[in-house]
């Protein structure tokens, strides 16, 4: 059955605590993104239950709900239309989301958010260059050819020039002016510059001596961190110069100031000092990857995947870009198995998850994440699938964990990055010992899971019928009033009390219950909360007015067996707890349990429609 966008956006609307909590909603490719004001307002578990939602979490401040592609769009549209909220951009609810986090979180958010734009390029390149090569090795005579040598050229084209697209997108990131970034990260690799690939075969550096440096004739090929921060003086330096230079000549100095001052101390501070570190940095990322007969990238693949819930992982952008750029390395990605091993684990254990519940929504869920995150996109398959019911999510770890060590003890590496899962055959060096690791990091998670992770189907079968119960009871032209409680839906005249069986307190409708829980039938207000908890009165922001009264005479019981999770006044959404009950207790009282709903200002409507 096709999924009704209005009704899940309405559904979602309804857990997020009123428009007033919403500071700003945008979506990408799969996910509904919102920048929330009150995180506590929010009912996350009513979220991951609605029809629609494929996973809910939050990242970098941001509520993000997955709802696939092609879905989401129109979800989105429904969901403006519902909330009123006007159409935001991705970066207008990173904006807003982000005031709300720590520092260091927002660093490491700056790097993913430096990375993120360009990884199409270097996916593209990277693939390219794997099939190029791979052709180039099996076919000799293609390899010499013309042909081969204009594909490699196209091909490596992203990564030859890396320091311009990382300055451009910083350039973006830092509110810099583009095109004055996009000189920046050409300077730092002009052909004047010795190409840096290139020095260690050099019989000399030349040298300039600017003032009291002596700096080297060196471009910064294949650097990242260097250009990051160079970028990020670039554009404090233009937004101060914007500020404080007279608009007259604004348009002349103020270009002019920023990359003369930003040039030099690139070339005498910035560039020699990070790149340096930038090479300590990498030195550690590969001793620790190989440390202890690969201890260290056993921790890391496990570890992996609790950062991908942080919304983390796009920091080790920067560690493959400077491994793929550095000979010291062979030019290899040898941190792409980790995160092959830990994306592809994920993927059986959802997988596991996939053929082994009976629950159909979690079916519907698990098997397409599952194929997802074989591709390496494991969003869906870690927050709609694993993490929710945490054991696969834990067993995922451990296969991560042993095939990236396997990976480390194989020297396994690739030619680019931003790609994992099956497609990484196309870039990694070794491809049989590849597909081992793929296998064992699968085959554990898979294995593990589906031994020992079991469904608490009485509870998953408990939800589905709530979800089905929970039918619309009234409607007038003010909206709808859907049933507080899950059970039968009885006409009135079946109410086992007079004065409602004749609707003397407007249209009415019984409903012989199934739980003791009162949900809130609307969005709305509580007018009226009484003390005894037998009964409580709602209005709806379109001003409908309804009682809800459980049982029959049970104002006798004076409370007992009642539970008011509500008072007068309170702001109330639809599906919230009003009121909890025991009906053991009623039926031991003798009374009957019936709970009425009545629309008592039912004449100011001219349709009152029931569903019974």
């Amino acid at each position: 059955m096709a999924l009704d966008y209005r009704k899940c956006a309405e559904e979602i609307f309804s857990h997020l605590g009123g428009k007033e909590n919403i500071a700003s909603a945008a979506h990408c490719a799969t996910r509904l993104r919102l920048a929330i004001v009150d995180n506590s307002k929010v009912d996350v578990k009513a979220l991951e239950d609605t029809e629609g939602v494929q996973g809910v979490f939050s990242s970098n401040g941001q509520l993000q709900l997955i709802i696939g592609t092609g879905t989401v769009n129109k979800v989105y549209d429904e969901f403006l239309a519902v909330t009123g909220l006007t159409a935001a951009t991705k970066d207008d609810v990173k904006a807003a989301a982000a005031a709300q986090m720590p520092i260091w979180k927002r660093l490491i958010k700056s790097l993913g958010d430096v990375f993120v734009p360009i990884l199409p390029a270097i996916v593209a390149s990277g693939l390219m260059m794997g099939v190029v090569e791979a052709l180039g090795k099996a076919i000799p005579t293609f390899g010499a050819s013309d042909w081969f040598g204009y594909l490699d050229m196209v091909a490596n084209a992203a990564f030859v020039f890396l320091p311009a697209l990382v300055a451009i997108s910083a350039a973006r990131v830092f509110g810099g002016n583009i095109f004055l970034g996009a000189v920046i990260g050409l300077l730092m690799i002009h052909p004047s510059l010795m190409n840096a690939w290139n020095v260690s075969t050099a019989e000399s550096i030349p040298v300039w001596k600017l003032l009291f440096f002596n700096v080297q004739q060196v471009g910064y090929q294949g650097h990242v961190i260097p250009v990051i921060i160079a970028v990020w003086l670039m554009s404090q330096i233009e937004k101060w110069l914007h500020k404080h230079v007279p608009e007259m000549i604004d348009l002349f100095v103020t270009p002019l100031v920023t990359v003369f001052v930003t040039a030099f101390l690139t070339f005498t501070v910035i560039g020699p000092v990070f790149s340096t570190a930038e090479t300590y940095v990498l030195k550690f990322a590969q001793w620790l990857i190989t440390v202890g007969y690969g201890i260290g990238a056993f921790l890391m693949g496990g570890v992996y995947p609790t950062t991908v819930v942080m919304g983390l992982h796009h920091m080790y952008n920067v560690i493959e870009a400077g491994l793929l750029s550095s000979a010291d390395f062979g030019n290899l990605n040898i941190w792409m198995p980790i995160a092959s091993a830990a994306n592809f684990a994920q993927f059986g254990a959802c997988l596991a998850v996939g053929l082994k519940t009976k629950n159909a929504k979690t079916k519907a869920v698990a098997i397409p994440s599952s194929l997802s995150a074989a591709l390496g996109i494991t969003e869906p398959a870690i927050f709609g699938v694993n993490l929710r019911l945490m054991k696969p999510f834990i067993f995922g770890m451990v296969g991560g964990a042993v095939g990236a060590m396997f990976g480390s003890w194989m020297g396994i590496g690739a030619t680019s990055y931003g790609v994992t899962g099956i497609p990484g055959f196309l870039i990694a060096n070794k491809p049989l010992q590849y597909a081992l690791l793929l296998l064992i990091a699968c085959g554990i998670s898979f294995t593990l899971t589906f031994l020992f992770w079991h469904e608490d189907e009485k509870k998953e079968e408990a939800a589905e019928e709530k979800k089905e119960a929970l039918e619309v009871v009234m409607t007038t032209e003010a909206g709808e009033i859907t049933a507080p409680v899950y059970g039968k839906v009885i006409p009135a005249s079946e109410i086992p009390d007079a004065m409602f069986a004749q609707e003397m307190m407007g249209p009415s409708v019984g409903i012989e219950p199934s739980e003791g829980v009162v949900y809130a039938p609307f969005d709305g207000s509580v007018m009226m909360a009484f003390p005894t908890g037998h009964a409580i009165g709602v209005a709806s922001k379109g001003g409908m007015e309804v009682l809800i009264h459980i049982g029959v005479d049970t104002v006798n019981m004076n409370g007992d067996g009642f539970k008011l999770l509500v008072a007068q006044g309170d702001e109330i959404t639809k599906g919230q707890k009003l009121i909890e009950f025991d009906r053991a207790k009623i039926k031991a009282a003798n009374h009957p349990d019936t709970v009425i709903v009545a629309l008592t200002n039912g004449m100011n409507y001219s349709d009152v429609k029931k569903s019974v």
